[in-house]
Order: C-alpha cells, then sequence, then structure tokens
C-alpha cells in the first residue's frame, strides 16, 4: 500500500538478533537442520548481472539492511509442511516471532476470499457468470460506459474494469467506514468510488475495489458477517485456526501478533491499521496456516476433493487474462507451473509460492515495510536447496547508456496522476526510487528496457512515460513534471 519515511536505529533488535526458532523444534525440523542453515545465510537476489559474481547474504543481515524487525516461514515439501520457524521480534524489545505469531496477510487475503466465494458458487449460492447486480442487494455496482454486466469471475481475476487497485487502511483512532462508505468513495472513506472504468472483459487491471464488491456481494447473499462466512467456508474447514478475517483484530489476537514498521524499522503509530476492506486486504494469519491452503489447493488440483472439488480447484487455478487465475497469479507452465499471491499492507509484506503438481511452496511474512525483498530472497535461498524449476535469480545482460541518454530518462513518473516513482542520473550512474529515498542502481537491457536487481521489474520506456511490468503486473506510467 504506501510507504512511510523515517529513519531510526535498529539496535534493540537487528544487531544480535535471534535466528533461532523461538518454539522447539519438530522431528522434520531437526531432519532439515543443515538445509535450514544453508537456506540462512543463502538468500539471492531477483536479477543478477551475466558474468558478475552473484554473493549470497544472510537472512540476519538481509533484516537488518532493510529494517525488517521480524519474519516467519513455513515451507512445504512432499506435500506436507516440513518446517516453519520464526525469526527476528514482533516489535523493537518484544517476544520473539514464532511460527504462530500473527501477520496482516494483505493483498494475500484475495486466494482464500476467492476460495470462499468459488465454495458459495459450489455450493449453488449463484453462479460465476451471473451479473454480479443479480447477487447484490444492499448496493449495486453502477453500469459502466460499456453498458455489460460484470460477473463474479471477472472480480475475482481482475477482469472486470473496476477501480481502485488498493488500500490504506484507517490507522488508530481514526473513524473506519463501513464497505458500503468504502464501496461509494464517501467520508471517512480514504479512497475513491468503485466504479466499473473499462468494459469487462476487456483487460487485466488489479483492483482491490473490485474485492469489496465480492465482499458484499458475499455477505449479501449469505446474510453472514463476512468475517464469521470466511471461518466456516475456508479457514474452519482447512484447520486455519490461527487465522481470522476480523478487524480490528480482538485484544486477546492482538497480543499474539507482529506489530508494523516502516522502511526505517520504525514502529506504525498506534499499531496496525484497520481494513474494513477484509476481501482484499484484511486477513490476519501465520504462514503455516497459509501453506494449508495451498496444500488444499494442491490436493484438489491433483483430484481429491476437499475445501473445494477437485473440479472447482482446477478453475480456480485456470487463468483468466495475463497468467491471473480466480485469485492467484500463476507462474510457467505445466507440469512445472506454481501459483502464488504477494501482500503488503502498511507495515507488512508477504509472499506466497507453490507448486501445482511438485508438493513444493513456501510462505514468508513479515512486518517491514521492506519485507518483500528479504521474503523474495528468502523464498530463492529455499528454491535453490531443494532446487525447484523454477523462482531462481534470473541473469541478465546489461548495457552503459550514454549521458544524454540517461538524462532523458531522469524525472519523476505517475500511475494513474500519482507520482508513483523517481529516476535521476546520480554521477552517470542511473538510480531509481520505487518507494521515497529509497534508491537502488537502474540497470538497462536496451536503451527502453530498464530492470533492477531487488526484484523482477521491468520498465518499458516509451516517449513521455510507458509500462511498468512485474509478474501479472502491468501499468502504464507517465512523466510528470
Amino acid at each position: 500500500m504506501v510507504g512511510r519515511k523515517n529513519t531510526v536505529a535498529l539496535a534493540a533488535y537487528a544487531v544480535g538478533m535471534t535466528m533461532a526458532a523461538a518454539s522447539a523444534p519438530t522431528a522434520a525440523q531437526a531432519q532439515d537442520a543443515d538445509a535450514i542453515a544453508r537456506i540462512e545465510r543463502g538468500l539471492r537476489p531477483a536479477v543478477a548481472i551475466q558474468g558478475v559474481k552473484i554473493d549470497a547474504r544472510t537472512l540476519a543481515g538481509e533484516m537488518q539492511r532493510l529494517h525488517v524487525p521480524g519474519l516467519s516461514v513455513a515451507v512445504i515439501r512432499g506435500g506436507k509442511i516440513a518446517w516453519a520457524k520464526g525469526y527476528g521480534v514482533t516489535q523493537a524489545g518484544g517476544a520473539p516471532v514464532t511460527p504462530q505469531t500473527l501477520f496482516q496477510a494483505a493483498s494475500i487475503s484475495k486466494p482464500i476470499t476467492a476460495m470462499g466465494a468459488l465454495k458459495m458458487a459450489e455450493a449453488g449460492q449463484f453462479d460465476l457468470d451471473a451479473d454480479i447486480n443479480s447477487i447484490l442487494t444492499s448496493w449495486k455496482l453502477p453500469a459502466g460506459a460499456a453498458r455489460r454486466p460484470v460477473s463474479m469471475r471477472q472480480l475475482l481475476s481482475h477482469t472486470a474494469g473496476t477501480t481502485v487497485s488498493g488500500f490504506r487502511g484507517y490507522a488508530a483512532g481514526a473513524q473506519v467506514p463501513t464497505l458500503l462508505q468504502v464501496l461509494e468513495g464517501q467520508a471517512p472513506a480514504n479512497n475513491g468510488p468503485v466504479r466499473n472504468e473499462t468494459a469487462p472483459g476487456d483487460a487485466w487491471n488489479y483492483s482491490g475495489g473490485g474485492y469489496s464488491v465480492v465482499q458484499q456481494a458475499m455477505v449479501d447473499r449469505s446474510g453472514r458477517p463476512f468475517d464469521a462466512l470466511m471461518d466456516e467456508t475456508v479457514l474452519k474447514p482447512l484447520g486455519m485456526a490461527d487465522s481470522s478475517f476480523a478487524q480490528p483484530l480482538p485484544g486477546a489476537l492482538l497480543a499474539r501478533a507482529a506489530l508494523p514498521h516502516d522502511g526505517a524499522g520504525t514502529a506504525i503509530a498506534g499499531g496496525p491499521h484497520t481494513h474494513p476492506e477484509m476481501a482484499a486486504a484484511g486477513m490476519w494469519t501465520t504462514p503455516t496456516d497459509l501453506a494449508k491452503f495451498a496444500l488444499a489447493v494442491q490436493r484438489g488440483a491433483a483430484g481429491a476433493d476437499g475445501a473445494l472439488s477437485a473440479t472447482m480447484t482446477r478453475t480456480m487455478l485456470r487463468p483468466v487474462m495475463n497468467n491471473y487465475a480466480l485469485g492467484l497469479e500463476i507462474d510457467g507452465k505445466a507440469p512445472q507451473h506454481a501459483f502464488g499471491h504477494g501482500g503488503r499492507n502498511v507495515g507488512y509484506e508477504n509472499s506466497l509460492y507453490a507448486y501445482v503438481q511438485r508438493g513444493d511452496g513456501a510462505v514468508v511474512m513479515t512486518n517491514g515495510d521492506r519485507g518483500g525483498e528479504v521474503a523474495q530472497g528468502l523464498i530463492r535461498a529455499i528454491a535453490a536447496e531443494y532446487r525447484w524449476p523454477t523462482y531462481q535469480t534470473m541473469q541478465r545482460k546489461a548495457i552503459a547508456l550514454p549521458a544524454a541518454t540517461r538524462a532523458m530518462l531522469a524525472g519523476r513518473y505517475a500511475i494513474k496522476g500519482e507520482t508513483a516513482f523517481e529516476i535521476a542520473d546520480r554521477a552517470g550512474k542511473l538510480m531509481i526510487a520505487l518507494r521515497e529515498n529509497q534508491w537502488e542502481p537502474l540497470y538497462a537491457e536496451s536503451a527502453r528496457r530498464l530492470f533492477v536487481l531487488s526484484r523482477e521489474l521491468d520498465l518499458h520506456m516509451a516517449g513521455k512515460g510507458g509500462r511498468l511490468v512485474s509478474g501479472s503486473f502491468q501499468v502504464e506510467v507517465t512523466r510528470v513534471p
């Protein structure tokens, strides 16, 4: 969602960070001890320059460098949870992170929501391709210019043409809107109204607003509060006992939660933001519980009925557009294809990645605004250790750009009118700040195709703007004064 600007020392938890699991290791974890140790000192970048040696980094060092106080991981091997560990602390001077520590899932809420919606469809409560307004009763999605109906399948796959990409949530003490106020963009909501901006089915456009429409439709059709509905349809059937869509999180559970921190490692004032947009960003969970979800998807894909039938699970995994299925991003081709999702709320960044057929995967959750980089580096270390066919460091060629080209590229760039990042020529080297004041080198494959090493992200430049591409996510960017 949004980063926060600050600078503080990490003295209480960065230096001498306890890297062992806070709970006693399981037998399986003890057997994996040597592999875990190699993983902890084998984090790798997303991208490396061809011909330049890749220097592996330690997990402790990356958490310190990126100001991430705490991290939790669960690893799937052979169709079961092989091991889970917690690292660091829930807050400066606070308790150690354990596998039972709760984190905000952020957008990983979406695939869990999608499973709940598909379970309702499977029970005959609605058709995935019906007009969403035939399911909604307390609110209606206004017709767009194309005058085409929007379906549940389109909303779940980000092909409905709906607005509002993401949500910032509401800080402690702020008035929290109802879901209907969120949908209408009415105060105290801090987002614009959710509307049908482009013709349904014509394009892929990531829309947390669309998932808020899904949430309202599920509530209207079931007559149940969303958190209770998800508990009944998904969380309890999958044994996800450490998960909840309750917003705000009740005090007894908040005592078990990792608290959010900004990109400098400073605690977010007042603690976690509240998200009435539960379907899009409101779930609290652990990597172990998300691994249970991933295992259920793997079993369904293999033909076993579970929370969903095998047929509906395969529907969930079938890409609709832009390698995005129903709540899940699909990576690669069968039989080595995988499913996953990332998540970012204020003070939390997470990654889920699992194979459809291999029975392998990993989930990493963090309580830092720069946790995504360390989470993905850790998954790449897991991938290297267990010889996964994907999620390895990508080797790319880089060329030197002339000074005139660097000067032409330098500037501020916006996504849908809001400044999103900045490019600068610093001492003859092109740099990019994808978040405010968080600079890193920007490399060129050509004068029009640029990339970074910290993540798989390309900038395709043309004229006064271009496209930012990262996996399924593609957005137009425009240069601004």
